[in-house]
């Protein structure tokens, strides 16, 4: 029997599989889908997920597909340059989510099991039991990373409020028979308008469309080639020609969240557990910060040695952070309507982005890098632990943390989540971050 069931095999979901596995855990990832998706989807990993993927030793399989370093992000549109921020990967990747998700899959100990579409899922105080695919499966923890329509969150009834889409946009995969001369030649950041093409790999052009047509046709409307033809025409001339559709689908400006990230003896993480406009390059992100963070926790807490409320931790740290990116991608969403009120604002936030701790501020924010939570004194250089272990180093470890906790030498002294945040930096305290973070020493450690 597995440790813990992850419904869901996308990025997020994947991630927090192989955080488990990396320590010690039995996991099985249970995937609706029959075959591994070709969609591109998400297109950029901003620079701390860089920083979390190459600690895991992930990055390497990555870098072939990487289509562009972009040396900056963008909000609504306006260019944020990365360049001077703290960090070894000062820019984006351009790269499909696709090679993201199958890099990731590739080191999991345990394959995907496909196929196999949740059901059912019912718990007690020892476990959870899920029906996926006509098959039943009992493991001792769920965590539902199935996206933005969540069959698990339906299934438990969980709070999921926010507001509704309010514009209606459409997203293809889709190749041109004809392009008018340097025309999405290269990776470019989006700007505000619609029709944004760009090239990705094997022939193919992703484009963003939202025109009068795209708000008056249904969510459920099939997307055609001559609804895309008529869009980009509009935006770039009679010479562009669609050529074959590969996917499209239709999508809107909704922000929700969840009330609760934990029900039980579940966890929900990624799109699961929050929805919102992808602008800016923060859902995929957003998930797999997600992963990190609920990762260490849940295994510390499988295998009984996590202090008390440690996992309930994963929701009071990661809640406020995606509920400040639903604030941030709904302010981007009002500046992109092509409305005069909203040029207004836009010139407005243009001139104070020309501010460089104003650009600073914002670009900590859209690349990761200034996430932080309470009792944590910001990211640390070190790689992480390959078994998933915390890491101390410049310091000797006292008895009884071994098994949770990598000491190294190191001239600067620092006690290092498995998630890469630094929880002592030095001077008295560090067995009391040992405790509050990883629990009693093995002499004396907890047994659930």
């Amino acid at each position: 029997m597995p440790d813990v069931l992850v419904a869901g095999a996308g990025p997020t979901g994947l991630l927090t599989a192989f955080e488990l596995e990396r320590a010690g855990l039995e996991v099985l990832v249970l995937e609706r889908d029959a075959e591994p998706t070709t969609q591109s989807k998400a297109l950029g990993l901003q620079p701390r997920s860089v920083e979390v993927l190459a600690d895991r030793g992930l990055l390497a399989a990555i870098e072939p597909h990487v289509q562009a370093k972009l040396p900056g992000g963008h909000f609504s549109g306006l260019p944020i340059d990365y360049t001077d921020l703290p960090t070894r990967f000062p820019y984006q990747l351009g790269v499909e989510q696709v090679h993201v998700a199958a890099a990731i899959e590739a080191r999991l100990r345990t394959p995907v099991l496909r196929d196999a579409a949740v059901t059912a899922v019912t718990q007690d105080d020892d476990g959870v039991m899920v029906t996926a695919g006509g098959r039943t499966h009992r493991a001792g923890w769920l965590v539902a990373a199935d996206g933005g329509h969540s069959t698990v969150r339906t299934l438990l009834g969980a709070a999921f409020p926010g507001s509704p889409a309010r514009i209606s946009l459409v997203v293809a995969d889709l190749t041109l028979s004809a392009k008018p001369a340097g025309l999405a030649d290269a990776w470019t950041l989006p700007s505000s308008g619609s029709g944004y093409l760009l090239p990705l790999s094997g022939g193919r052009y992703r484009t963003i469309v939202f025109g009068e047509e795209q708000q008056r046709l249904g969510r459920d409307e099939p997307v055609t080639r001559d609804e895309l033809q008529r869009a980009l025409t509009s935006a770039h001339g009679p010479e562009i020609e669609v050529g074959e559709v590969r996917w499209a689908s239709r999508f809107g400006d909704a922000a929700r969240q969840l009330e609760r990230y934990r029900h039980g003896r579940v966890l929900f993480a990624g799109d699961a557990a929050h929805v919102h406009l992808p602008v800016g390059g923060q859902g995929l992100n957003l998930g797999l910060q997600d992963a990190v963070n609920l990762g260490w926790k849940l295994a510390a807490t499988v295998r009984g040695t996590a202090p008390e409320s440690l996992l309930d931790s994963y929701h009071a740290e990661r809640h406020p952070i995606a509920a400040r990116v639903l604030v941030s991608t709904r302010a981007q969403g009002a500046l992109g309507v092509p409305v005069p009120d909203a040029a207004a604002v836009r010139e407005v936030v243009t001139g104070l982005l020309a501010v460089p701790e104003a650009r600073r501020a914002l670009a900590a924010e859209l690349s990761g890098l200034g996430v932080s939570y309470p009792g944590v004194s910001g990211r640390a250089e070190v790689p992480a632990a390959p078994d998933g272990r915390a890491v101390l180093t410049g310091a000797a470890l006292p008895e009884g943390w071994a098994d949770r906790v990598e000491p190294r030498s190191g001239a600067e002294p620092q006690l290092v989540r498995p998630d890469g945040y630094v929880v002592w930096a030095g001077g008295p305290g560090l067995e009391n971050a040992l405790h509050r973070w990883f629990g009693h020493p093995a002499a004396v450690a907890l047994h659930r």
